[in-house]
Formats: C-alpha cells, structure tokens, sequence
C-alpha cells in the first residue's frame, strides 16, 4: 500500500459527517418539504378555469355527485345543451343496457333531472389506453359533423382529473378551440389531506403520474387513426 501512495495512486480525505442532531435536522426539513409540495399537487391536478361558452361537456364516468355538478352548472351557466363524452363501460357491460360512459352518463343525467332536450351522449370506440383523449376525439369528429367545431368547450369532470383533461381534450381539438375546464370537488376523500386516505393517496399519485405521462409521453392511439 505504501508503494501506491508514493506512486499518487491514493491519497487520504477528512469528510464532515451529520451527527444525530444534523441527521434529525435534514429529516425534518425533508419533511416540510414533503408535506408542502404534497399540499400543492392537488390544487395543481384540480384546475378549474372556465371560458365563455354555449356547449358543456360532462364526461360521462365521473362519480354521480360530480354529474349533478354538471347540471348544476348547465343551469347556472349561459350553455345550450350539454354533450357526455366516454367509451365502452370497462364493468358490466353484459348486464347494462348501456355500452358507454356516454349512454350511462347521460341516463344519469337524466335521472337526476337533468333537461332532455338538450342533452346528448357522444360515444367513443374502445382503445387499449388514453381514453380520456379517444372520448375527446370522438366529440369533435360528431361536433364536425353537427354544426361545427365550436371557438370554445367547457368540460366538467372529477377533480384530480381535471388538468389532464384540458390537456389531452386540448390534443384532441387542436389550437382552434379553447378548452375550459372544471373541476368538482371529490367527496370521498379530503383534498387538503388527500394523502391521510387510501382513496385520496391511491387517487392523487395515480392521476399526477398520469398526467406527466400526457405531457410527456403520449402518443395517440392506434385505433383512432382512421378517425
């Protein structure tokens, strides 16, 4: 061993270590960084930012109490019919006699007294993921087909949801629409401590690794290429 050090193979350093004290100081301010950007991600997720419209779009799997919210804000909103996007039920389908979010939301809807007249199930065909953007990409193909693809849409959906949402509807449309969109408040967990449940944990992280998943590796879906 000599022999290298004479060589300057090796030579001998003094480091600075943490003493418990240092340890239990890093650990808390890991801490309070963790529990301050976990208070953050959901805000982040659950964006609501409306524009001015006459169409609403409610997807059609969100939970019953955010599609009464949907209704709620038809009629409080300037809107003039209310379009529910979605694809084939992932559940049931055998025993239902709907075979989309879209059909099943709209029953709903109807159900909870929402106005027929101006409501429309907008179905989607099935993909093997992003059906959030394939449900996006069937609305506009019937919007194209209706009347038109219209400067503006607001969407509403379930809240941690809500950014990715704009995101992949925003894919869908292109620049010439403006998507708005808003988020309902989830009634099943906290969301100011969305991580002190399994529902809020499970619910959270899922949807913000999602959402950097459509921003940064999506791709659209095979089977919506001849669409």
């Amino acid at each position: 061993m000599e022999s290298f050090k004479l060589r300057g193979l090796l030579r001998r350093r003094s480091c600075w270590v943490p003493t418990w004290r240092g340890w239990l100081a890093v650990g808390l301010l890991f801490g309070i960084a963790a529990v301050a950007t976990a208070r953050r991600v959901h805000p982040f997720l659950a964006v609501t930012q409306r524009v001015s419209t006459e169409e609403l779009v409610v997807e059609g799997w969100i939970p019953d109490f955010a599609l009464q919210a949907g209704i709620e804000e038809f009629l409080t909103g300037k809107y003039r019919r209310i379009l529910v996007s979605g694809g084939p039920l992932e559940k049931g389908e055998p025993l239902s006699e709907y075979r989309t979010y879209a059909e099943f939301g709209r029953a709903t809807l109807e159900r909870l007294g929402c106005p027929t007249n101006e409501l429309r199930a907008v179905p989607a065909i099935g993909v093997r993921h992003d059906r959030t953007y394939a449900a996006a990409v069937a609305l506009r193909a019937w919007l194209t087909a209706q009347a038109g693809v219209p400067r503006h849409l607001n969407v509403v959906t379930a809240d941690s949801h809500a950014r990715r949402t704009r995101l992949l509807f925003q894919k869908a449309f292109g620049d010439d629409t403006v998507i708005g969109i808003i988020a309902v408040p989830d009634e099943r967990f906290d969301a100011t401590r969305w991580w002190r449940s399994s529902m809020g944990f499970r619910t959270v992280t899922g949807e913000l690794i999602a959402y950097f998943y459509a921003r940064f590796l999506f791709s659209p879906p095979e089977e919506l290429s001849r669409i």
